[in-house]
């Protein structure tokens, strides 16, 4: 707008007020006036917009700070739905999911029910959480195989994995191994599960392989029924061994686990090869309450609520991890297998009590023992016991020189000669020999092979028992069996010489299957006749007092550390006399002490 000075109006100028309170002039003509109160920026206010763009660019068509939001909303939106899509994805798993195996490899498979056989399974709760647990159908015989349980260890770990892949969302290369006590937090246990709906529960009665009393250590006589332990651990005893030293040593070992773990013990004999577990022990302690439902005892994780051990899953219970938990690594040599020597040593002292006449017998042949090498004149003249156990069979030595052979004969006597010289040198009269010492000591000889009482090496030695013998085949043929007897008692014409041989044990019994030599593979699964109990009940009985005797009776023993009986003795001796005052003494090679075979 223009303004011509003839048509001037008048202008007069109002006093503003700056936010300074500076004053200004009171008119134009003012002489005091000045521009300080210009140079102070006015309040903003409103105003129209301009007509004409100023210095001619054009307006905004938009404001950054609307599209910088704009750009963190989109975003925010694309991470949200990749999330999304990719935990949908990796989610996409079924309400159940097993592992199935073909040959040696194993593969997830789905299914909306769960599997009518044994197997670890992956269950999703309602919140869509996955987990897994081991499913056993509760009406499913127990004890399963050893095989079904070597497998579901075996593809334990294989789902373990499966489901921290799910949680990670993609997947990780996982420990080697974990420690012995490591705790999954994937892995529900069954009752847990059942608590939730997540299983169905054990309202079918779980088939029992034998009578209702197969698991021993339940109390039976109370008329209330005691409520479910709150953790156990059920030793199975079936096994394709026909030894008894792996089973013994596996089960003093696994009770001695339970009562350091605070788990009631529990024995399951359904299945066991040589019959009842009655007829050789006394029943285990037993607890206050009672096992739980069957389909709740499972063989791993190791954490599980109830467990369940066997010669099957010996390598996941008393494997690696076990020796790196229990080892004493500040230790050297045996020293370094004492914890597990204890663990043994408990289950000993606890399970080793064998049936009543059996033990009458062993302690009135102890007392035989010591009463000959007892006499009226001072201690230092009482003999001593050195205990023989000769393992022949088929079992070989771990010495190289030996390893198709066995041991020679002449070193067990010269070694049992050696510890008694040592004993009553310098014991004597004048510090000399004590040959009173010396006879009055015996050599107390026990072996599963017949021919070894019967060398010139151990003609002076006496036998651990003589309860039960095993004949070989030359002392069966001179028995002469009275024509008027109503049952032939020697079946067959088969002696043991040369030591026990696992197909010699299973054909027992057998009229039409008895091996024809000792290296014929027979059946280990079919079920025993009543006659092959009976020959394997002898056979056991005569190995347990063997072993009660040479344990209990000698100051030292000279064995094998290969046989198993030769280191379930050393548990026997206890570990002061066996280690400390060194009377376990082995011959084969230069090895040492250790526990589970697995």
């Amino acid at each position: 707008m223009i303004l011509s000075s003839r048509n001037s109006p008048r202008l007069s100028l109002r006093r503003v007020a700056s936010y300074n309170n500076d004053k200004g002039p009171l008119s134009s003509t003012s002489s005091r006036f000045n521009f300080n109160h210009l140079i102070a920026s006015p309040p903003p206010s409103p105003g129209l917009p301009a007509l004409v763009p100023r210095h001619g660019k054009p307006p905004p068509s938009h404001n950054p700070r609307k599209l910088l939001k704009g750009v963190l909303w989109l975003i925010g939106m694309l991470v949200i739905l990749y999330y999304g899509f990719t935990a949908t994805s990796q989610q996409r798993v079924p309400s159940v999911g097993w592992a199935s195996h073909s040959g040696d490899q194993y593969e997830m498979v789905g299914d909306s029910e769960l599997p009518d056989f044994p197997t670890p399974v992956v269950i999703t709760d309602r919140r869509g959480r996955s987990k897994w647990t081991v499913s056993i159908p509760p009406n499913h015989e127990f004890p399963l195989s050893p095989q079904e349980y070597a497998d579901i260890c075996f593809q334990n770990m294989e789902v373990a994995s499966h489901v921290a892949d799910l949680h990670s969302h993609m997947h990780l290369p996982h420990a080697a191994h974990y420690g012995y006590y490591h705790v999954d937090p994937n892995f529900m246990d069954v009752a847990e599960a059942e608590k939730h709906g997540l299983l169905p529960g054990g309202k079918a009665k779980t088939m029992l392989n034998g009578p209702e009393g197969s698991v021993i250590g339940e109390n039976m006589d109370g008329l209330i029924e005691s409520d479910v332990c709150e953790k156990s651990m059920t030793f199975v005893l079936e096994t394709s061994d026909a030894g008894l030293g792996n089973t013994l040593m596996m089960l003093w070992t696994a009770y001695g686990l339970a009562q350091k773990e605070e788990r009631h013990f529990f024995i399951d004999d359904s299945r066991w090869a040589y019959g009842k577990y009655t007829n050789f022990f006394h029943s285990p302690p037993i607890p206050e309450c009672r096992p739980p439902p069957r389909h709740e005892m499972i063989p791993c994780p190791h954490h599980a609520r109830h467990l369940v051990v066997s010669a099957a899953t010996a390598a996941s219970v008393f494997g690696g991890a076990f020796n790196e938990a229990f080892e004493d690594a500040r230790k050297m040599e045996v020293y370094r297998q004492k914890p597990m020597y204890d663990l043994a040593r408990v289950g000993y002292e606890a399970l080793f009590h064998l049936r009543e006449d059996d033990t009458e017998y062993v302690i009135k042949r102890i007392e035989e023992f010591e009463s000959k090498t007892s006499q009226d004149g001072p201690k230092k003249d009482r003999g001593i016991i050195v205990g023989i156990h000769v393992r022949h069979g088929d079992r070989r030595p771990y010495e190289f020189q030996y390893r198709d052979s066995y041991i020679p004969l002449e070193q067990y006597n010269d070694k049992a000669r050696e510890i008694m010289h040592q004993r009553f040198n310098n014991t004597g009269p004048n510090g000399g020999e004590n040959m009173i010492g010396q006879m009055h000591s015996l050599m107390v000889v026990a072996s599963d092979d017949p021919d070894v009482y019967d060398s010139d090496e151990f003609s002076q030695a006496a036998r651990a028992q003589e309860q039960i013998r095993l004949a070989s085949k030359e002392a069966v043929d001179s028995v002469k069996i009275p024509t008027t007897s109503p049952r032939k008692f020697v079946d067959e014409n088969i002696g043991w010489e040369g030591g026990f041989f696992a197909p010699m044990f299973w054909g027992l019994g057998r009229p039409t299957s008895i091996p024809t030599s000792a290296v014929e593979s027979p059946d280990t699964k079919l079920p025993p006749t009543a006659e092959a109990l009976r020959l394997r009940e002898l056979v056991g009985r005569a190995y347990l007092m063997d072993l009660m005797v040479l344990g209990e009776v000698s100051d030292a023993v000279i064995c094998t550390v290969s046989a198993m009986g030769c280191k379930l003795l050393a548990v026997m001796m206890g570990w002061e006399k066996a280690i400390e005052q060194k009377g376990f003494v082995n011959i084969d090679g230069d090895f040492e002490w250790r526990g589970v075979a697995w």
